[in-house]
């Protein structure tokens, strides 16, 4: 199996999966878009690149995990973009959560190219990303797929073949659904209980204990008692992710009035300035800051 990855996308994610490829002795060569966001990394032994293109020159598996589909693009088409200097040789995967469209417009890019192309997005937070036991859900062909597992396999606890280019988006956007369910329930768990004045840790620890347990009410909760508001995913990255499900339920003609709610809440949490918080602030629509 190579030893030589390239990585575009040192974010709260991708910094994480980084540190997983370098403690497993690969050589990993690194590019963002903010270079100090790439310092830690590069102090652990990564190497620096100043493009997508340079990266890929240096690499034999380049994985990409960026903000939004615009951010896809660029990395891939764009005139220092990957496929710039891509060659058969490569294995390219994109483990942003973008558009089934745009995932497979990758792996047919690729397949003009010869170039092989997994969509890849991931769910499990930054503690998934830090802890090594994220969820990848990937579209591809299944030889690719085999080859590139063993990577996948140092940061995930699970990873599995979904289907053809593009069932790795569409998973993520399944996964993305579940979790606005789940995060309005946190919070309006949280707002309920906090009026009829009880105990909300006890409440959490009697709750999380029964058929009510899941996994946002288990992670975020505990950050809103403490008022951590901190990103191990973005609002607005929310935003973005139930925009891209919402079109795609629409082009199968699926009507999805929850997850049309929960966007609606997070636009209107970005709106208050909370852009920048963890999906745990859409507690702010109730609480003032502070408050519980």
């Amino acid at each position: 199996m190579t030893k030589t990855i390239g990585f575009i996308g040192t974010g709260v994610m991708g910094s994480s999966i980084v540190k997983h490829l370098l403690t497993a002795d690969y050589s990993v060569t690194v590019y963002n878009r903010t270079k100090s966001k790439a310092d830690d990394l590069i102090r652990l032994g990564a190497k620096w690149a100043d493009s997508p293109a340079e990266v890929t020159e240096s690499s034999e598996i380049v994985f990409t995990i960026v903000g939004y589909p615009q951010d896809v693009e660029e990395s891939y088409f764009g005139e220092n973009g990957i496929f710039k200097t891509a060659t058969e040789k490569h294995i390219l995967v994109d483990m942003t959560t973008s558009t089934p469209t745009l995932a497979k417009k990758l792996y047919d890019e690729g397949k003009q190219r010869g170039i092989e192309v997994l969509d890849a997005p991931v769910s499990g937070g930054d503690l998934g990303a830090k802890n090594g036991t994220l969820t990848v859900m990937v579209g591809g062909e299944e030889n690719t797929f085999e080859k590139v597992k063993p990577v996948f396999d140092l940061f995930a606890a699970k990873v599995n073949l979904q289907g053809k280019a593009g069932s790795g988006q569409h998973t993520k956007m399944a996964n993305q659904i579940m979790i606005a369910g789940t995060m309005m329930g946190m919070a309006e768990l949280l707002v309920y209980a906090e009026a009829a004045n009880l105990d909300l840790e006890k409440v959490l620890d009697t709750v999380g204990g029964g058929s009510a347990q899941n996994w946002s009410l288990s992670n975020y909760a505990p950050r809103i008692l403490k008022e951590d508001y901190t990103a191990g995913f973005f609002v607005k990255h929310f935003i973005k992710d139930l925009k891209i499900a919402l079109d795609e339920a629409e082009k199968l003609s699926l009507d999805l009035p929850s997850t049309r709610l929960a966007k609606q809440l997070y636009e209107k949490l970005a709106q208050n300035g909370f852009e920048n918080d963890g999906t745990q602030a859409i507690i702010k629509l109730w609480w003032p800051e502070g408050k519980h």
